[in-house]
């Protein structure tokens, strides 16, 4: 069954404004509209579908998003899904940074975040928890986690090359059948050529154009979230160490804290959790220029984040039925997956240490550098606060939004206290 473009965007729309709590919670949210309740795909095509963009670098609801819509509608489908997916986040991200710079330093409010920080440490735990069980299945793959967790908690060593490597191993090390199984004609090429280079352009003129118009932090930032787009491999989580370490320690944009808050604030939009970047660059943008350069720095960063998960899209979807069949990506991608959940707990532990106490120095032993923390230093409420939210999700089952709104006035309330 073929939508009207009216249809579409009505469903999309509806899809992008309830699409709350993550990507497994997004992904079941377009099973039920675009499988159960229409006849818009079927259950083999939405499976093919959900696996390419895994495979794929981005936030792989959008990007399944973008497919469906593609397959349903072409590219103007494809671009209203996509688009109508990240917008009401997008606009809801704007609205809380201008609160969050207004408000954000009262006691009060602090006393609210550190409830939020509080909570993303268990957030942070339990996606590590649901990604391990599916991921770490053998031996193999468990040493591949324990070594990408080394090498970036340890050893600080670029997160795309971990990925990279985690990849080749994949690739290489696999051991069954190489031969594709037969699959349908792949389009032709100059289609293929000339969608890589419409797209292209589209993502990267601007950026280009920034930096010849002497826009130096408008075009940091969208030159940085550009590479970031490349490599964000596993979902936000997987990515957000490297984006951690870049934006606060190298360039300096933001704090730990204000990254954190990022984070919390995030996980209360809808839409996917990489929007985190547009808050960070509409922070900084505030910081640096105020409201204008705030405004301007955030559509940088959305265009340089969601702009490539078209490209990505329209230039594979055509050819899933070939993609479906090649068992050596998909070990590269188990290889990926598998240093991802290293890379999370890296994650993990960085928050947890920097909410629950007040200074980490970093110890150095050669190459290996290890955070760690002055235990006078640690924050007896905020580990309260994260006992309540680990409470709240793993033993009553309670949701992000809620859990994070009760922490946030349990904390308000320790304040008062």
């Amino acid at each position: 069954m073929t939508p009207s473009l009216t249809d579409l965007v009505k469903i999309f729309g509806r899809i992008g404004l309830l699409s709350f709590g993550g990507p497994a919670a997004q992904i079941s949210l377009m099973h039920q509209e675009l499988v159960e309740r229409r006849p818009w795909l079927d259950e083999q095509s939405y499976l093919r579908a959900l696996s390419l963009c895994m495979l794929l670098p981005g936030p792989e609801a959008m990007q399944l998003a973008t497919y469906a819509g593609w397959r349903l509608r072409g590219v103007t489908g494809g671009m209203i899904a996509g688009t109508l997916f990240v917008l009401p986040g997008a606009i809801v991200i704007a609205i809380l940074v201008g609160l969050y710079a207004s408000f954000g330093d009262l006691p009060l409010v602090q006393a609210g975040f550190l409830g939020v920080k509080a909570t993303v440490i268990v957030i942070v735990l339990q996606a590590l928890r649901n990604l391990s069980r599916k991921a770490l299945t053998d031996v193999e793959h468990r040493a591949i986690a324990g070594l990408g967790f080394l090498s970036i908690f340890a050893l600080n060593l670029p997160f795309p090359l971990i990925i990279l490597a985690a990849a080749a191993w994949g690739y290489i090390s696999f051991r069954g059948d190489v031969n594709p199984v037969q699959a349908a004609p792949a389009p032709k090429v100059t289609g293929t050529i000339r969608t890589c280079a419409i797209w292209l352009t589209l993502w990267l003129a601007p950026l280009f154009l920034l930096g010849l118009t002497g826009q130096k932090l408008l075009s940091d930032l969208g030159w940085f979230f550009a590479r970031l787009a490349v490599v964000t491999f596993g979902g936000a989580y997987a990515v957000l160490a490297y984006m951690t370490q870049t934006v606060v320690e190298k360039y300096q944009w933001i704090t730990t804290d204000q990254m954190i808050d990022a984070l919390g604030l995030a996980e209360t939009t809808p839409g996917p959790l990489i929007l985190v970047t547009q808050f960070v660059a509409m922070l900084t943008g505030q910081v640096t220029g105020g409201a204008s350069l705030a405004i301007a720095a955030g559509a940088v960063a959305l265009w340089a984040t969601f702009v490539p998960c078209f490209l990505w899209i329209f230039l594979a979807a055509p050819y899933l039925d070939q993609l479906a069949t090649r068992p050596r990506l998909s070990a590269a991608l188990h290889g990926i997956t598998a240093a991802v959940v290293g890379v999370i707990l890296n994650l993990s532990l960085w928050f947890g240490l920097n909410v629950l106490f007040a200074s980490v120095p970093e110890k150095s032993w050669g190459p290996v550098t290890i955070p760690l923390p002055e235990l006078n230093s640690l924050n007896p409420v905020a580990l309260i606060l994260t006992l309540i939210a680990g409470v709240l999700i793993f033993k009553f089952k309670f949701g992000m939004a809620t859990t994070l709104s009760l922490v946030a006035l349990a904390g308000i309330g320790f304040h008062f206290l």
